[in-house]
């Protein structure tokens, strides 16, 4: 049976997810949101659509990354003393002077121990899955021939055991390099084995340059890692989660397409890369968001975008695959980018705001960037007291929600902010007054006496974990007893056991039956600006537990279960942790 015990690997081009025994089940190609030519992980049949290494009698496994690394190592081990060791990870290095991030997998087996037989089934398939690419190949390589790509696989393996899928004693090694449609001109072991040192190397390199909080260091460095892998490097976006459609409850048919980028995400992303370090792919990000922001010519956002900025994304029904363990409908592209969400002007100006006061980036915001962002605050501020469809994107039924009216206030406070940096003090005041005024509203209408907190919709009295952001994005300050009071309501309707649902009530498909993830690394922050550090340290552990063994998150969790659902990896839930430890750590001029 599927389950999302999965590794995830890739170089910011491709990334594929591999099981326990070391068998692709999903990679998309040539980008993140393109055909999943391997996509076993939403197929019931075991016909086509993976990439696995079959040992004969296989007793047992062990997988773990290269330690700081997007390495994959899976060890299989046989009923008689044979054991191999899969090496898996995509290319990433510096070469000739710039990134080289080809659209590649890379796997080296090795005989560990003993005569181990094997079998590789090299079966991708096209179109969602509809059918198996056409087959043709050469001296040392297997062409896959796609509709809309062709795929080579170059290998110093029998060209006839793969073809044929027949059974071969490993003697030393093999090497299969799998990419795009070109000749490799190098030995291919050679090649390989010069791959994997770079690519070692590079992501050492890398995390030797984050700055991550004295405790949980594995922790946040595997999350930093995976978010890194969902940041697409061709235009700086970073995509939700790899996957679509694996379900947020079993049987729910809460199946969405994830492969986009949400500009809600873009603060929460933009903030924790910024306490990492990672100020590289944080300013690809934002300078992706400042492209979008500065395309729209009445300043008018969708709440998603392809990881290409574009705006259409037409949803639809792929019937040629049958889900994740059956469980329908398997959907490609997303409806939510027709939808009304107030709260995306305050996210891109919030994630914009960093250029104008980090010292350390590149491009260095200025008046003229500042002016490309003004229609964004004109924007939230006619939208600020409108109905919508809310950050959770209720397809059935707008209101006015609280969060999207603070992420109005947040846009019109943020501009006056950067306004104040560039010392223009017209528009300072300008935003500063519109800020005051959002403010006001909202405290107004968005109270509910009968509560005595902030409800999640204006006039409403009920709750969603958005609000556990109010101090977050400063809207109250953390001492202020009305975020106190929001609080405990929040935890009296949606804690159940240690996690916070986003809500409770019964929305367009039902009731929902699982903890969203990032709600409780929410609640984890707002416990620590309360003084609840013990609780909170307590319930982070908690969700540490929630990951799989190489410490990933999807979107969501079966209380009762303890299983992961949803899009997976999930880079919300990934962030959240990062935040969380941040947050939770002692500093390092008091650990020792």
């Amino acid at each position: 049976m599927r389950d999302l015990d999965l590794a995830l690997i890739g170089n910011c081009t491709i990334g594929a997810l591999v099981d326990t025994k070391a068998m692709i089940s999903w990679a998309c190609f040539p980008r993140f949101d393109a055909d999943p030519m391997f996509c076993a992980l939403l197929k019931s049949e075991d016909d086509f659509g993976f990439f696995s290494v079959d040992l004969a009698d296989c007793a047992r496994s062990e997988q773990t990354y290269l330690e700081n690394t997007a390495v994959l190592v899976t060890r299989l081990y046989d009923a008689f003393g044979g054991a191999i060791e899969i090496t898996d990870f995509a290319p990433r290095f510096k070469q000739h002077g710039r990134s080289f991030h080809p659209m590649m997998l890379v796997r080296r087996i090795q005989r560990l121990s003993g005569s181990p037989r094997l079998v590789l089934r090299m079966r991708p398939a096209c179109d969602n899955g509809a059918s198996r690419p056409t087959v043709t190949w050469g001296s040392n390589h297997i062409r896959y021939v796609a509709p809309s790509l062709t795929l080579r696989l170059t290998t110093d393996a029998s060209l006839t055991a793969i073809l044929q899928e027949t059974s071969f004693l490993l003697d030393d090694s093999v090497t299969l390099l799998l990419g795009a449609d070109e000749t490799i001109n190098e030995t291919v072991s050679e090649l390989g084995r010069r791959f994997l040192e770079e690519t070692t190397q590079y992501w050492r390199n890398w995390v030797r340059n984050l700055a991550i909080p004295f405790e949980w260091q594995t922790e946040v460095i595997r999350a930093a890692i995976t978010l890194k892998l969902n940041a697409y490097d061709d235009t700086g976006a970073i995509i939700a989660a790899m996957t679509t459609s694996i379900p947020e409850a079993a049987g729910s048919i809460r199946n969405w397409d994830y492969r986009f980028c949400w500009l809600r995400d873009s603060y929460f992303v933009v903030n924790v890369l910024n306490r990492l370090g990672a100020t590289h792919t944080m300013e690809r990000y934002i300078a992706y968001i400042i492209n979008i922001a500065a395309g729209t010519a009445g300043g008018a956002l969708q709440p998603v975008y392809g990881i290409d900025g574009r705006a259409h994304l037409h949803e639809s029904e792929v019937s040629t695959l049958d889900g994740y363990r059956g469980m329908g409908p398997v959907r490609i592209g997303n409806q939510a980018h027709q939808q009304i969400q107030h709260d995306v002007y305050g996210s891109a100006i919030l994630a914009a705001t960093h250029i104008f006061f980090d010292q350390r980036l590149t491009r260095r915001g200025d008046e003229a960037l500042f002016r490309h962002l003004e229609p964004l605050g004109e924007q939230a501020r006619r939208c600020h007291d409108q109905p919508d469809a809310g950050l959770w994107e209720l397809r059935g039924s707008a209101r006015v929600h609280t969060f999207s009216s603070v992420m109005c206030w947040v846009a019109c406070d943020r501009l006056a902010r950067i306004a104040k940096q560039l010392q223009l003090t017209e528009r300072e005041h300008y935003w500063q007054d519109h800020a005051n005024s959002i403010h006001a509203t909202i405290s107004k209408r968005a109270w509910s006496t009968a509560r005595g907190a902030f409800a999640s919709t204006f006039g409403g009295d009920a709750m969603d974990a958005s609000l556990l952001l109010l101090v977050e994005l400063g809207f109250l300050e953390a001492d202020d007893p009305r975020f106190a009071s929001t609080v405990a309501a929040v935890e009296h309707d949606l804690r159940r056991g240690d996690f916070i649902f986003r809500y409770v009530e019964v929305d367009d498909f039902g009731a929902p039956e699982n903890a969203f993830l990032v709600c409780t690394f929410w609640y984890v922050t707002a416990l620590v600006s309360l003084n609840r550090r013990e609780e909170a340290r307590a319930l982070f552990e908690k969700l540490l537990s929630c990951r799989n063994h190489h410490g990933l998150l999807a979107e969501h969790m079966d209380l009762r279960t303890g299983e992961q659902w949803g899009n997976f990896v999930q880079t919300y839930s990934m962030v959240g942790l990062i935040n969380a430890a941040i947050r939770l750590s002692i500093r390092w001029d008091q650990a020792f």
